[in-house]
């Protein structure tokens, strides 16, 4: 239906369909007056368009501002804007279009305008084939960095950077999820918005146990970058038990003249005070803050001015006490987790770490024999970043999860209902290699055993040669499965492993027993042309030196991650296989390698 409003001298032209109408105001200007009921306005989305400015006025009043890239010449999904908390006001949607035209008439063509509707529903079932069926994925929109985590009445909270308005990065807000078993993840509603003082970008949470910051005890209080024009340090806590944040009035708690964001706190009982780590971004270093209740913070220190990786930005820290594996003594040792993009080993976005010691103000970072401290990396494939630890977690478990993409592509790879998933949840340890350093180990979390279904394939013991020794891989299943594998190497052979489907398409390991390195080459995987950076081989030390190389490796749908049993190595990729990867292959360069013990287990789903 279209209608003429007359105002003034000028005409206004619009079109009315399923509870709304659209008024076209200018080539750039639309406005949208809800005029029927329902919960969400459904928002078409086209993944590569022009982002709209979208301004939304309750009752005259300005209620939240942000951006989508509204449809112009076709539709990739739908993105609800929820209007239930206004029934019974009186709603106006303002759309700036950066999407330059001609003409008004121009303007009322585009694909947005003949499919925005209300709607009660929202259908979030799963359209996407490389959906991971056992990682954690938003079920819309964009996601990076893990927020907020917190283990709080045996629930683990996991938030999240999440655009609730499009599979791009924008509009910054804590989605937030729960799991009690760290593999199925309930979706919560959001728990941090942007606000008057911008997006909302990572940070931490913790349970304050001690009521220190008066919002009563065993408040869980949250530290977060508030960002639009700058980027300051605010705070939030929930008194539910994580389930509603009450953002704190003084906010913010922490200003700067400089990019700084990202807080992580703990509560060091040692010295009775918090801590906080806050990423210095552009000058490449930590700040080291205390307090004694969670709102006023004194710069105490700060660390890694030159040191270790500095290709790039510095964001996302951590800083964690653990026990030496194998010590004796009972001895302990810090690590301080850095994120930084780029400047990974294969390029773009990764996670460095420092090992060292820590007395409540300053980190001191160990160094080698020849007094440098060294760079150290907690996952050696191109697809894990803004790795941080869950706090509070039981039984003194430091578990922590990762972003599983990088910063070179995570726009680009071929997904559009949603963008990202989460890496599998680790348990970190440290252990002391033979050449005197300290390293993070990981190794999956427990729960993950529980993903087992049937024991699809096993071998005690084989001799592997310069012939491909194959076996089948599960395929009732998309191909995901847990495969475990025991190499035995002489000096100099090199050993590879091989999954690969039909197409021929395939992800190749080699086990370098000579150097004792294994590598990754996802070259010929599937679908890499996406982006000239996907296509690429990473290398991970082994921190073996027997000849003997024990591997966990777990397929998903879009994703393999592999650890060495006792977690000194671990490297996570991505991997977007036209059909799902059907055979595992293995094979020696020259003279006879065995293999002691091969399992493949099919894994149970978690299709959503």
């Amino acid at each position: 239906m279209m209608a003429l409003l007359c105002l003034g001298p000028s005409v206004v032209q619009a079109q009315e369909r399923q509870g709304v109408k659209v008024e076209f105001l200018g080539t750039n200007n639309t406005m949208i007056r809800i005029t029927g009921e329902g919960k969400y306005l459904m928002l078409p989305i086209q993944d590569n368009g022009e982002e709209a400015t979208l301004n939304l006025l309750v009752d005259g009043k300005q209620e939240k501002n942000f951006t989508a890239r509204l449809a112009k010449n076709k539709v990739d999904y739908m993105v609800p804007l929820d209007l239930s908390s206004y029934r019974g006001k009186h709603i106006i949607l303002d759309v700036i279009s950066n999407q330059s035209r001609a003409t008004v008439r121009e303007a009322q063509g585009d694909a947005c305008w003949k499919n925005i509707a209300m709607s009660d529903t929202f259908d979030i079932s799963n359209r996407e084939k490389f959906r991971p069926a056992f990682h954690h994925t938003p079920d819309y929109g964009w996601m990076n960095d893990p927020n907020g985590m917190v283990y709080a009445d045996s629930l683990w909270h996991l938030c999240y950077q999440w655009n609730p308005y499009g599979s791009k990065w924008a509009n910054m807000t804590w989605g937030h999820a729960t799991s009690r078993d760290l593999i199925h993840w309930e979706r919560q509603e959001p728990t941090i918005l942007p606000d008057g003082l911008g997006m909302i970008f990572s940070g931490s949470s913790a349970i304050d146990h001690h009521n220190s910051a008066g919002f009563g005890k065993d408040a869980i209080v949250t530290l977060y970058t508030s960002a639009a024009a700058s980027q300051m340090q605010s705070l939030a806590y929930s008194t539910d038990g994580g389930n509603t944040f009450t953002k704190y009035p003084g906010n913010p708690v922490i200003t700067m003249e400089t990019e700084a964001r990202d807080p992580n706190m703990f509560w060091d009982e040692a010295h009775q005070q918090w801590v906080m780590l806050l990423a210095h971004a552009l000058e490449k270093e930590m700040l080291i803050y205390t307090s004694p209740d969670l709102k006023q913070w004194t710069l105490a220190s700060r660390f890694g001015k030159g040191m270790g990786a500095q290709g790039g930005v510095w964001e996302c820290p951590d800083l964690f006490e653990l026990p030496v594996s194998g010590s004796t003594g009972n001895e302990k040792k810090w690590a301080l987790v850095c994120n930084l993009n780029p400047g990974g080993p294969f390029g773009g976005s990764a996670t460095q770490y420092f090992i060292g010691d820590f007395d409540g103000t300053t980190f001191k970072a160990d160094t080698d024999t020849t007094g440098t401290i060294p760079t150290k990396w907690m996952d050696y494939g191109k697809d894990h970043y803004a790795a941080v630890s869950w706090s509070d977690a039981p039984n003194n478990r430091r578990t922590v999860i990762g972003w599983m993409s990088n910063w070179q592509y995570a726009a680009e790879v071929p997904t559009l209902q949603y963008r990202s998933a989460n890496t599998l949840p680790r348990e970190m340890g440290i252990f002391k290699d033979t050449d005197g350093q300290y390293y993070l180990s990981s190794t999956p979390s427990p729960e993950l055993e529980a993903l087992r279904g049937g024991l699809h394939h096993q071998s005690r013991r084989f001799s592997l040669g310069k012939s491909d020794n194959t076996i089948s891989l599960p395929t009732h299943n998309d191909g995901i499965c847990e495969i475990l594998v025991d190499l035995e190497a002489r000096k100099g052979q090199v050993l590879t492993l091989t999954l690969a489907n039909k197409a021929g398409e395939r992800v190749v390991l080699t086990y370098d027993s000579d150097k004792e390195t294994l590598a990754f080459d996802r070259t010929q995987s599937g679908i890499v042309n996406f982006s000239q950076d996907f296509p690429a081989v990473t290398v991970a030390p082994t921190h073996r030196h027997n000849g003997k190389l024990s591997l966990r490796i777990f397929v998903d749908r879009s994703s393999i991650e592999v650890f060495e049993k006792e977690g000194r190595l671990a490297m996570t990729n991505l991997v977007f296989p036209n059909s799902p990867y059907t055979e595992l292959s293995l094979k020696c360069s020259k003279g006879k390698a065995k293999i002691s013990n091969l399992k493949v287990y099919s894994l149970n789903t978690k299709t959503k």
